[in-house]
C-alpha cells in the first residue's frame, strides 16, 4: 500500500470513528428520554462500532432495543447539531451534579486540562442533551445514515472495570458509512455465529467446560481428544526433524524458584495462592521457562553444545477474571507449546531466523498463509544493556525481512527483559489472531546465573530466546475450529470416514469395510442405526466426516464403497485398497483439500 493509499485509509477509519462516537451519544440520548432516571458512564467507539454503559431505572432486554433504534433515527432526522463547549471544573461539577460517574471522571482530571461538553442542539438551538466528552463529533446528525446503523446486544459491566464496583448496562451497536456497508457487516456476523467455536464445540462434542468444577478449564471429549493426538503427533514430529528436544518438567515448585525468575514480583496477580507442603509454599506453575533453566543448569556447557533447542508440551494455569472467559479463547488452564533457545551471542542471529522460517512453516501447513509480524520494541522500563536490545533488536528485523515478512514496529511493546516479534494471522474471515511469540530475555539468564565455558576458556553468559509457536493448545484449537468451520482437514478430523448401509441388510459389510480401515490406522465409525439412509448422510455430514461410504448390494458384489464427500460431491467408486491408499496420501501430504 502506497503512503497516499495509507493516508486515505487512516482518514477514513478516524472519520467512521468520529461517526460511531457520535452515534454512541445519540444512543444515549434515547435512552435517557425513554428511560427517565437513567446516569450516564462511557460511550466510546470500538472497532466495527461502539457501546455507550447506563446505570437504568429497571433491566432492559434486547426486546427494547427496537424502541432505543426508533427514537435514535427520530433524533437523527432532526438534524441537531453537536456542539462543543468549554466549561470549567465548577461549572462541569454543577451541570453533572446527579451523575456520579461523570462526577468521578471529572475530579479525577488532571488540574489545567480542558473540560468539554458536547451538547445536541435542535434547529432552535436548544440543547436536547449534553455528554461529558473530548470529541470530536460530527458536526450534524445529517451527516449519520440513520439505515446504517443497529444496536445488536446488551451486556454486563462494572463501573471501572472493577468487580467491587456497580453493576452496569452495556449496550452495543454498530455504524458505518452506508446501509450496503452495515448489510455486508451483519452477514460477515452470521458467517462468524455459524463458526463460533463455542456451538461447533458442543454441536461435534469436541470439548466441554464445567463452571461447577471450576471456570476457564478445558475438558476434551473423544473427538477432541483424538484431534489433539494429531496436532501433537505432528507438532513433535516437526520438533524433532528441525533439531529440537523435548522436555517434560513439574507442575509445581517452591516459591524461591518464582522469587528467583521474578515471576512473584512481576506475576503474581495472575498466580495461584500457594499451596503449603512440608511447611513450604509451592506454587502451581504459570510459566515453564524457569524448569528447562534448572535442566540447563543441571550441568555444565561448552559453547560446542551450544544452540539448545528444548520444547515442551506444558501445561500452565493463570487466574483470569470470570468476566473475560471465553471458550477455548480465554481459559484458566491450557497447554502452552512452548520451547527455549539457548545460545551464544554470535548465534542469535541465525536461531531468531529458523524460529520464523520454522513458526511460518506450521502456520503454512495449517492453512494459514496471511501473515504479519510486529516488532515490539524496548519498554519505559527494562533490563539488559542497551547494547543487547539493540543487537537483539536488529536480529529479529533482519528474522523478519528475509522471510519476506510484511511488518510493523510495535513502540514499547516489548517485555520488560527483552524485545520480540508477535506473529498475527488471518483467518478464513479475514480476523486478526495473536499467535506466535518469539521472544529475547536478557532477564532470566542473569537470575538464575546461567553460563556456558566459551572457546576462550571463560564463562559468559548464554542469549535465551522464549518462542511460542502455536501460543496454546487450546486457542490454537478455537482458532482452528473457526478458521474451518469444523470442516477440519482429513489428517485432523476427528472422524474421517463414515460407512452407511444403504439398508440393514448390508450392516455386516459396512461393519467389515470399517474394522478393515480401522485396522490401517483410520478413524472410521458403521452407521448402524435404525435411520434411514438419507438421515445417516445428513447426520455425516453435519458432523462434518470429510468421507461418506455408502455401501449397498453392488458395492458388496464388487468389494468396493460409492464415495461422498461432506460438501455432496462424489467420487468415482474405489476398491477398499484404493481408497486408503488415497486417503493416506491426503494425510501425509497434510492435504486441505478432500
Amino acid at each position: 500500500m502506497s503512503e497516499k493509499q495509507q493516508n486515505e485509509q487512516t482518514s477514513a477509519n478516524e472519520k467512521l470513528a468520529t461517526t460511531r462516537h457520535s452515534v454512541s451519544h445519540i444512543m444515549a440520548q434515547a435512552v435517557v428520554k425513554l428511560f427517565p432516571g437513567t446516569k450516564t458512564a462511557i460511550g466510546p467507539s470500538i472497532e466495527n462500532g461502539f457501546y455507550y454503559d447506563f446505570l437504568l431505572p429497571r433491566q432492559i432486554t434486547t426486546d427494547d432495543l427496537p424502541s432505543i433504534e426508533a427514537e435514535m433515527k427520530k433524533i437523527i432526522d432532526s438534524r441537531q447539531d453537536f456542539v462543543k463547549e468549554t466549561v470549567s471544573r465548577k461549572d462541569a461539577l454543577e451541570r453533572f451534579a446527579a451523575e456520579e460517574f461523570k462526577t468521578e471522571l471529572i475530579n479525577e482530571l488532571p488540574e489545567g486540562e480542558e473540560i468539554s461538553i458536547y451538547e445536541n442542539r435542535n434547529a432552535n438551538g436548544e440543547a436536547e442533551w449534553g455528554d461529558l466528552c473530548r470529541g470530536p463529533h460530527v458536526a450534524n446528525t445529517r451527516e449519520i445514515n440513520s439505515a446504517a446503523f443497529k444496536l445488536q446486544n446488551i451486556a454486563g459491566a462494572y463501573w471501572r472495570g472493577d468487580e467491587k464496583r456497580p453493576m452496569l448496562t452495556r449496550i452495543y451497536g454498530t455504524a458505518w458509512e452506508n446501509p450496503k456497508d452495515l448489510k455486508a457487516y451483519l452477514a460477515f456476523l452470521e458467517e462468524v455465529e455459524k463458526r463460533d467455536h463455542r456451538r461447533l464445540g458442543k454441536e461435534m462434542d469436541l470439548y466441554s467446560i464445567h463452571e461447577e468444577a471450576g471456570a476457564g478449564l478445558i475438558y476434551w471429549h473423544p473427538n477432541g481428544g483424538r484431534m489433539r493426538v494429531a496436532i501433537e503427533d505432528f507438532w513433535r514430529q516437526e520438533h524433532f526433524r528441525n533439531g529440537y528436544e523435548i522436555l517434560y518438567t513439574p507442575h509445581i515448585g517452591k516459591s524461591w524458584l518464582w522469587e528467583t525468575s521474578g515471576h512473584l514480583g512481576f506475576y503474581k496477580g495472575n498466580m495461584y495462592s500457594p499451596m503449603e507442603i512440608d511447611k513450604q509454599d509451592y506454587y502451581i506453575k504459570p510459566m515453564n521457562c524457569p524448569f528447562h533453566i534448572l535442566i540447563y543448569n543441571n550441568s555444565g556447557h561448552s559453547y560446542r553444545d551450544l544452540p539448545l533447542r528444548w520444547a515442551e508440551l506444558g501445561t500452565v494455569y493463570r487466574y483470569e477474571r470470570s468476566g473475560v472467559l471465553h471458550g477455548l479463547l480465554r481459559v484458566r488452564g491450557f497447554t502452552q507449546d512452548d520451547a527455549h533457545i539457548i545460545c551464544t551471542p554470535e548465534q542469535m542471529e541465525s536461531e531468531i531466523r529458523e524460529v520464523l522460517r520454522f513458526s511460518l512453516h506450521i502456520w503454512n501447513v495449517f492453512g494459514f498463509k496471511e501473515i504479519k509480524a510486529y516488532l515490539a520494541t524496548k519498554p519505559a522500563e527494562s533490563v539488559g544493556e542497551q547494547s543487547k536490545w539493540d543487537a537483539a533488536l536488529e536480529s529479529l528485523r533482519n528474522a523478519i525481512n528475509a522471510e519476506g515478512l510484511p511488518y510493523e514496529i510495535d513502540e514499547g511493546g516489548g517485555a520488560f527483559y527483552g524485545p520480540k516479534i508477535d506473529i498475527k494471522i488471518k483467518d478464513a474471515l479475514g480476523r486478526e489472531w495473536q499467535m506466535s511469540t518469539i521472544q529475547f530475555d536478557f532477564n532470566e539468564p542473569e537470575r538464575f546465573d546461567m553460563t556456558f565455558v566459551d572457546s576462550d576458556g571463560q564463562r559468559k553468559r548464554p542469549y535465551m530466546i522464549h518462542r511460542a509457536l502455536l501460543g496454546s493448545l487450546e486457542r490454537f484449537f478455537g482458532v482452528l475450529i473457526e478458521h474451518f468451520g469444523g470442516a477440519f482437514p482429513v489428517w485432523i478430523a476427528p472422524e474421517q470416514a463414515a460407512v452407511i448401509p444403504v439398508s440393514e441388510m448390508f450392516n455386516d459389510y459396512a461393519k467389515k469395510i470399517a474394522a478393515e480401515l480401522k485396522s490401517r490406522d483410520l478413524r472410521v465409525t458403521a452407521e448402524l442405526s435404525d435411520d434411514r439412509m438419507n438421515s445417516k448422510i445428513r447426520d455425516c455430514q453435519t458432523r462434518k466426516i470429510p468421507y461418506m461410504l455408502v455401501v449397498g448390494q453392488r458395492e458388496a458384489d464388487e468389494g468396493t464403497v460409492s464415495i461422498r464427500l461432506r460438501d455432496g460431491k462424489q467420487l468415482a467408486a474405489m476398491k477398499i485398497e484404493d481408497f486408503d491408499v488415497y486417503v493416506r496420501e491426503k494425510i501425509k501430504s497434510k492435504s486441505l483439500e478432500l
